[in-house]
């Protein structure tokens, strides 16, 4: 059997385009089993608050565990992760304190995301993410050995003021996502 779930960000749920698309991606790959964490955090003053932003994700990541108590991980034999934002530390951070055997598609990764290593992971970023420092994912993913794609002008949602412009974006982080998760492997790429 094969486990898709979708860690969010703050704000950002499981119906917008990013997670969206990407488990409709996974849905038709055969992953026959879906569970989309819903957790909240409100606080404000996060963005280049370190100390509050480790704060937030204690919090998602504690609530996280809850949604996950009951998964038997076993059970799968292929399992994927889809995360957005801070939704990508909580689920890199998850796989390695519960070596969770899986694939991480990882949008708009934060640098926390890193601490965690994650492992056989794939990552999207705007080149104007406020929320993202992008030197500093760039960084650790390279040493990672995670493969970067980058969005010239791109904000957190990975769009731009070029609407048009954004659905070309879109289509080409999905494309790669559908790669990734039909077990294409990739060499560290920024475009």
């Amino acid at each position: 059997m094969k486990l898709v779930v979708c860690f969010p960000g703050i704000g950002y749920h499981c119906d917008k385009p990013l997670l969206y698309y990407s488990r409709k991606l996974a849905a038709a790959a055969g992953y026959d089993h879906e569970i989309a964490l819903n957790y909240t955090y409100r606080k404000a003053r996060l963005r280049g608050n370190d100390a509050a932003l480790r704060e937030a994700f204690d919090a998602l990541y504690a609530q996280a565990e809850t949604q996950l108590a009951t998964v038997d991980w076993a059970e799968y034999d292929d399992v994927l992760f889809l995360s957005k934002s801070i939704g990508t530390a909580v689920a890199a951070a998850y796989a390695r304190r519960n070596d969770v055997v899986c694939r991480h598609a990882l949008y708009t990764p934060l640098a926390l995301t890193f601490e965690f290593a994650p492992q056989k992971a794939i990552a999207f970023l705007g080149t104007a993410d406020p929320w993202s420092d992008v030197d500093a994912v760039a960084a650790r993913s390279r040493a990672n050995g995670t493969p970067l794609h980058l969005y010239a002008g791109a904000n957190h949602s990975l769009e731009t003021a070029d609407v048009l412009g954004n659905l070309d974006a879109l289509r080409d982080v999905m494309q790669k996502t559908q790669a990734f998760v039909a077990g294409e492997n990739f060499t560290v790429v920024e475009n």
